[in-house]
């Protein structure tokens, strides 16, 4: 998720109460209200008519037999009669095989659903990771069920400008940005604010992650699950944690794959303060990594020189935009990118070395500008992720806040920063009623066990979030990727993690107490040409 939250350490950000002037916002809604009537309503006419599965949209020929249907939602819960959405859904049934003994039939546990985190992440194409080595044990016992959230395409997208126009580039990307950039890019989220509320209408106030938790409970009981197993990475966790405290009876298994503090505070404006701060420390290791393998990439042996390399690349870059397309936000946006996975490693310490010594080629093809497309989804999903943000929370409504923190916040953590700040600030002029975030909190016996797996230095969802959580779950296990930062650790390389993860999904074991595993391997560099 581009919003995630960080544990605030002694003399971080002195932060101003959010302004009063936020649009009004709504009550959490009570176990007993119009919405949880209307959840039921929507549940049990789901469990009657189920989902038709056939070929998926526009991916009739995808491998591993995966087929999608649909179910349909209401668009407000308090009037389950009223509007409906198509939430479309995709499914690979178990396997039934295990592979370690292939003569063992593995019996059918039910359905995992999974959501990617986001919020805008469509899950349609999770149930192919049943074809990846890591997941197969899981895919022999799971059928692996995913879908697109409501405003995902094909699930009744949102969009709140033309494709076409999603795209600036090249532009730039001042760690210190004069009152003139900074008005300019106000103007642009003002603007942004207001094509989302001209395109999508009265709809918009419905995008939002309580009623994204009560489709959760809507498309369970159309896929018949009395109970529901659930895998949330990053923003998913999130959803998650919500659903856990909406709908505690219905919990099967739950799976919390790096975590976003659900602390009701920190949702959301104060989330992405913190969560700039984190990528500061990141961008600190992969600067280390490069450094590291100075005889491969030529850009420097400490994390000094690196930055300076970097900082003369985004130079030139302004100067003259590689490709015409690739400028200095175009650079920063694909090392940020680095910062969650560190597979990017190689082939952005590749880019940047070959663009200094006179081939821009591989960067443009890692930052370049994307094809029509691409500009489509790309729209589509920021269009959903501002949406259930901004109507999630209270946000500050004058500038002067974002600008005060801000500013405070570039002077130690510039790399992040303003970036940040131009992707959340349509929520300073959004006029759509907000919600109020629940506190999620679980008492003894509320809840079954619950899985929660965290990298200890991941930026995106950094480790406070883990323990967080931890602390509003009763009876929660956490496991801990130690001095590792990639966004995402569940099915990924190391067998430590997928060996709690399996015997949590396959036989309801967790560990006695929180656990930790050893790092999973650095990336081995890629020679540059």
């Amino acid at each position: 998720m581009r919003a995630a939250a960080l544990y605030s350490a002694a003399g971080s950000l002195l932060l101003t109460t959010l302004a009063t002037t936020t649009p009004a916002q709504a009550v959490p809604p009570a176990h007993g209200s119009a919405e949880a009537r209307g959840t039921a309503v929507a549940a049990g006419r789901a469990a009657a008519a189920g989902i038709e599965f056939g070929s998926c949209p526009k991916a009739k020929d995808l491998p591993g037999g995966m087929r999608c249907g649909t179910v349909g939602v209401p668009l407000d819960y308090a009037h389950p009669d009223g509007k409906q959405l198509r939430l479309t859904v995709s499914r690979v049934r178990a396997t039934h095989k295990d592979p370690g003994n292939p003569k063992r039939k593995v019996p059918r546990q039910g359905a995992l659903l999974y959501n990617p985190g986001g919020p805008g992440g469509s899950g349609l194409q999770f149930p192919l990771v049943g074809l990846v080595p890591e997941w197969k044990r899981i895919a022999g016992a799971y059928d692996l069920v995913g879908y697109a959230p409501r405003g995902v395409a094909p699930s009744a997208p949102l969009s709140c400008q033309d494709p076409g126009d999603f795209f600036k580039g090249p532009r730039p990307t001042p760690t210190q940005p004069s009152d003139a950039y900074k008005k300019e890019r106000a103007a642009e989220a003002e603007a942004y604010a207001r094509g989302c509320a001209a395109r999508a209408g009265e709809s918009l106030r419905h995008y939002h992650s309580l009623n994204n938790a009560r489709d959760l409970e809507v498309v369970r009981a159309a896929l018949g699950e009395e109970r529901l197993s659930f895998m949330g990475a990053s923003y998913g966790t999130y959803l998650g944690a919500l659903y856990a405290e909406l709908f505690p009876a219905r919990v099967r298994r739950m799976v919390f794959d790096s975590v976003v503090n659900p602390d009701p505070s920190l949702v959301w404006y104060r989330n992405n303060l913190e969560q700039s701060e984190a990528f500061e420390d990141r961008w600190d290791d992969f600067k280390a990594w490069i450094a590291g393998h100075d005889a491969v990439y030529g850009l420097g042996d400490t994390p000094r020189q690196v930055q300076n390399s970097y900082e003369e690349a985004s130079e030139r870059l302004a100067a003259e935009p590689a490709g015409g397309t690739v400028g200095p936000a175009q650079l920063q946006g694909a090392f940020l990118r680095a910062g969650y996975y560190d597979d990017y490693w190689p082939h952005r310490a590749e880019a940047l070395s070959a663009y200094l010594k006179g081939d821009p080629q591989p960067l443009i093809d890692q930052a370049g500008t994307r094809t029509a497309k691409g500009a489509k989804g790309a729209e589509n999903s920021n269009a959903v992720y501002t949406a259930v943000e901004c109507n999630d929370a209270a946000w500050p409504t004058d500038f002067e806040v974002w600008d005060r923190d801000n500013t405070r916040l570039a002077r130690r953590a510039p790399f992040e920063t303003w970036d940040n700040v131009w992707t959340n600030l349509p929520c300073a002029y959004w006029r759509v009623p907000r919600q109020r975030p629940l506190d999620v909190r679980t008492v003894p016996g509320e809840l079954p066990p619950t899985l929660i797996l965290a990298a200890e230095r991941d930026a995106a969802t950094p480790y406070e979030g883990a323990l967080e959580l931890r602390r509003r779950l009763s009876g929660s296990v956490l496991v801990t990727e130690r001095d590792a930062g990639t966004h995402g650790i569940a099915g990924g390389p190391n067998a430590c993690v997928n060996g709690h993860l399996e015997a949590y999904l396959l036989e309801g074991r967790l560990p006695a107490r929180n656990a930790s595993c050893a790092p999973r391997p650095e990336p081995e560099p890629s020679p540059a040409p």
